[in-house]
């Protein structure tokens, strides 16, 4: 057992990633803390308010060490102009199903400082952030109230920067992760290194301990990550279609279906990177979609929930890793308990 495991009481070497949008449920962060791991709520997209009432949830269900993750604001601009032909473009979807989308760029900061006090004032025992690196400030306010701090970075360089920042430990998150990529440049996105390769550059770079994600879900994958130098494995898509996940239906079954083989990395949905799998949205909008974050987000919002609601794979936001193939209908325990078993 490592240091980061010992010190919050985590027996198992395998954590689920915070996933955004309903996939991390109060019901998987249990089933990872039963299993003897980690699991992660997502702040991401939701009030203070709504993040509380999971907090306390996960509570009341018993379990004592879990974490939450919150997006940094870190903007990506978009022009009125090149939002405005977007929106067009995406609006001959929406009228599929009888919305008006936003004809002007809705930009917000995700809630940031509500979310922050509410971490600061009802101390969780884990806090990561991804999309950007809060000030020193509020890592120390964490750190004061108690919480072990994490920054997930996708370079050596980055993890120098979260360095100085006075966080704990790293999660350092490959290019073949499902959903938005962490990086701090999205305008740039990361090389595809290989995990293993990726985390001995980060610890030449820093001292910190590393969790590592992106792509794992086999249990070769987990003890590979771990013999290159991680502490813990990282994972998600291998979890999306487990009986705790929030995934929606349509999303657990593409993840299977052989309709849907390829993933893509795509900025349509949401204005940043994220890998997806391949779909009508990828191909028909990627192309023309202008980079912009939170503005394409907003934008494509109503339509992705209309075309949940009513199983239209064509125009949802399929998040998943390059392994989505691996996840299986099963109770959370099984999975992690299958990760483990080469450990």
């Amino acid at each position: 057992m490592n240091t980061l495991q010992s010190g919050l009481g985590v027996d198992l070497p395998v954590l689920a990633a915070p996933m955004a949008g309903g996939p991390s449920s109060p019901a998987l962060v249990a089933a990872a803390a039963r299993a003897g791991g980690l699991g992660f709520l997502a702040g991401g997209y939701k009030t203070a308010q709504a993040l509380a009432g999971q907090i306390h949830t996960t509570r009341l269900d018993g379990v004592a060490s879990f974490g939450v993750n919150l997006f940094v604001p870190n903007p990506v601009p978009v022009s009125d102009e090149a939002y405005r032909r977007y929106a067009r473009e995406v609006q001959a979807e929406a009228d599929r199903y009888g919305l008006t989308l936003p004809e002007e760029p809705v930009e917000d900061d995700d809630h940031w400082t509500d979310k922050i006090d509410l971490l600061t004032s009802s101390p969780v025992p884990w806090v990561s952030f991804t999309f950007g690196i809060p000030g020193r400030v509020v890592v120390d306010a964490l750190r004061r109230a108690g919480s072990v701090v994490l920054q997930s970075v996708t370079s050596a360089d980055e993890a120098r920067r979260a360095a100085e920042s006075g966080v704990d430990a790293l999660i350092v998150q490959a290019q073949a992760a499902g959903g938005h990529s962490a990086t701090l440049t999205p305008a740039r996105p990361p090389a595809p290194v290989p995990l293993p390769d990726l985390i001995a550059a980060v610890r030449h770079a820093v001292a910190l301990p590393v969790i590592a994600t992106g792509g794992i879900t086999t249990p070769d994958g987990v003890a590979a990550a771990l013999r290159a130098g991680a502490a813990a494995a990282m994972v998600g898509t291998v979890l999306l279609r487990t009986h705790e996940s929030g995934a929606s239906a349509p999303h657990k079954a593409a993840l299977v279906d052989p309709a849907f083989a390829a993933t893509v990395v795509t900025h349509a949905f949401t204005g940043r990177p994220a890998r997806a799998l391949r779909n009508h949205f990828t191909d028909r909008y990627d192309p023309v979609a202008p980079a912009g974050y939170p503005a394409l987000h907003h934008l494509t919002g109503p339509l992705r929930k209309a075309a949940t609601e009513a199983g239209d794979t064509r125009l949802i936001h399929l998040w998943a890793g390059t392994g989505h193939g691996e996840a299986r209908v099963e109770c959370a325990a099984d999975t992690f308990a299958r990760l483990a078993s080469r450990l």
